[in-house]
């Protein structure tokens, strides 16, 4: 008798746990449905994020939009102040309609002011990363088109380093500050204190214009600008009120706003009319105190974010705050666990997309670890599939009739996303090379065509998605993805170097992967550590410098003569598995040095920090 009881109440918990999970299943799926929908009416009507900001400050002109440091600005604050960064621009005889408008500046909020006012006179916005220079800024303000340049007045040196190539572009650059002496560069918070702040006139947008280029390291090469439509901007403001964030909530932004996730934080604000509390830049000294100052009961984060959270010195106060939801991406499941322990229930929501992917997922369920749940219904309405990869090829594997095949359940293999009007694939802009690499035929049927996300993951048996790795040329490393064909392009620049072969390695305690450079010296020199390390420094932004490197006689490389990483990525930086001499970035002594077994083991149990 007891074994029928157990054996019944168990059908009866499986039953429960299973149509659970349906209905958490079937009422995800209908809320991307009616976002969607919403977002495809809006379209039809010409309704942008604008749009909404502007009923907003007529509903709720006093209500606070961002609070940064000591200031609030309400939403008629932030319509005025956009509409005097916007006649700025156009009374300086050089913007137009339909024209792009580069923007260099660190957490502020003129940042806002001025995406806010380029998109009231037609204009795009290209959200540059303030930590690149020379080169690679060169190159991401070239690439995006833009005509004009609007850059903080602390990043007037960088500015100032590639001046004469934009003069000969006839570019026009802005320096935010009252007066600014270096010639051929003009002042902007002087004209901008004397502007009109009366509204703009509707006919001066342009609804075929991007709303933003938001760069993303992609898979080789530079970074890449993902144009961002007005249909797309509106989706992605719907994320954080899909994972529950509400209009009496205030979100803290303290992820840098030419991201996609800080900026994402912006415009959720203004879809769900709420308060956004910004950060100059993350500090985990700052986090808690600002999140109690400010009220805050909405954060953001991406893993790296939570598990400095979790590595700082222990306070009476962890738990002392108003912080109910956490949204974001990265987040390992041991963080999550530390997380949530040390600082109270917070309710955490994963999710997984890439800025220019045509496809993401939401951690519904809660469940630690995973990015969210593999359904019949999801897919029948946005096709994915997670296919079988070959890492070292870095291709996927294809059966006798050209297919590819899908991978079994608990798998790692590569996903990919079906292109369809409802779910665009929209490229790179001026990058029509790198547009095609990312578009896979003949996937599942003949003539079908998906985009390949670049990054592995798993689905288990329980149907819970799991991300696993990037694949490719590509790793991620302190927040920043890092493309390592633009590290061995600097690299190889060095005068001792002739070849090498960057790819990411795991370091115990660390999110994602620190940079690591197989090289040849070129024949009859010798390896110049202090050379080498300032070449890095001057052409390479922190995160995207190699933290080792190891000394070659010889790469190994595929049939195809592509370089090999499989081997190396696993071997990473242990002088225990290798006799080649390894050096690590010591940024003290502003060199690289020869990496003892002492060093390794400082460095692997973190006494040492990289």
């Amino acid at each position: 008798m007891i074994f029928w009881v157990v054996f019944a109440a168990g059908l009866f918990l499986a039953f429960l746990f299973r149509h659970l999970h349906f209905l958490q299943d079937a009422r995800y799926v209908w809320a991307i449905l009616k976002t969607r929908d919403r977002v495809m009416k809006c379209m039809q009507t010409n309704y942008s994020l604008l749009d909404r900001f502007l009923d907003l400050v007529t509903a709720q002109p006093l209500k606070p939009l961002v609070l940064f440091k000591d200031e609030a600005f309400t939403y008629r604050d932030a319509d005025e102040l956009s509409n005097k960064a916007a006649r700025v621009l156009l009374q300086s005889g050089v913007i137009k309609q339909g024209d792009t408008v580069a923007l260099f500046l660190r957490n502020e909020p003129m940042f806002l002011w001025l995406w806010l006012g380029l998109s009231k006179i037609g204009c795009s916005a290209a959200f540059l990363n303030y930590n690149i220079r020379s080169k690679s800024l060169l190159h991401c303000f070239k690439c995006s088109g833009a005509t004009t340049l609007v850059a903080a007045e602390e990043l007037q040196e960088a500015v100032e380093e590639v001046l004469p190539s934009l003069l000969d572009e006839q570019v026009t650059v802005f320096i935010l500050a009252d007066r600014c002496k270096t010639a051929d560069v003009e002042s902007f918070k002087d004209k901008m204190s004397q502007a009109s702040s009366e509204p703009l006139s509707k006919d001066l947008r342009s609804h075929s214009s991007p709303s933003v280029y938001i760069y993303t390291s992609g898979t080789t090469g530079f970074p890449k600008a993902a144009l961002i439509t007005p249909a797309k901007l509106l989706t992605i403001s719907c994320i954080y009120g899909q994972a529950g964030m509400k209009s009496d909530d205030v979100v803290y932004a303290s992820l840098p706003l030419y991201h996609t996730s800080g900026f994402m934080a912006f415009a959720a604000a203004i879809d769900r009319g709420t308060t956004m509390a910004l950060s100059s830049k993350f500090s985990t000294s700052q986090f808690w105190d600002d999140c109690r100052k400010h009220n805050v009961t909405v954060i953001q984060y991406i893993g790296e974010t939570m598990r400095y959270l979790c590595s700082t010195p222990k306070k009476l106060n962890d738990r002392r705050h108003k912080v109910r939801l956490a949204i974001g991406n990265g987040i390992r499941a041991d963080v999550w666990r530390d997380f949530i322990s040390r600082f109270g229930n917070v309710k955490i929501m994963e999710f997984y997309g890439a800025t220019e992917g045509n496809w993401g997922v939401l951690n519904y369920s809660g469940k630690i670890g995973a990015v969210g749940r593999h359904t019949f219904i999801y897919k029948r309405f946005f096709p994915y599939a997670v296919i079988k990869f070959d890492v070292d090829e870095g291709l996927p594997v294809r059966d006798s009739s050209g297919l590819c095949i899908e991978a079994a359940k608990g798998e790692t293999g590569l996903l990919v996303c079906e292109i369809a009007a409802k779910s665009p694939f929209l490229g790179y802009v001026s990058d029509l090379q790198q547009t095609e690499k990312k578009r896979l035929h003949d996937v599942l049927k003949k003539g079908d065509l998906y985009f390949n996300s670049g990054d592995l993951l798993r689905i288990d048996e329980d149907h819970f998605i799991y991300f696993q790795d990037r694949v490719g040329d590509t790793f991620r490393w302190k927040g920043e993805n890092v493309a390592t064909n633009e590290v061995v392009d600097v690299i190889t620049l060095a005068d001792c170097m002739k070849e090498a072969n960057v790819y990411g390695v795991e370091v115990p305690g660390q999110e994602g992967r620190a940079g690591m450079a197989a090289v040849i010296l070129n024949e009859g020199q010798r390896f110049d550590s202090a050379g080498v390390f300032k070449h890095v420094e001057s052409f390479l932004p922190s995160y995207a410098r190699p933290r080792f490197i190891r000394i070659q006689s010889s790469m190994d490389v595929t049939g195809t003569f592509k370089l090999l990483k499989g081997k190396l990525v696993e071997e990473g930086f242990n002088p225990n598995q290798m006799t080649d001499p390894l050096y690590f970035l010591d940024e003290k002594d502003k060199n690289y040095v020869p990496l003892t077994v002492d060093m390794f083991n400082s460095i692997t149990s973190g006494k040492i920090k990289i």
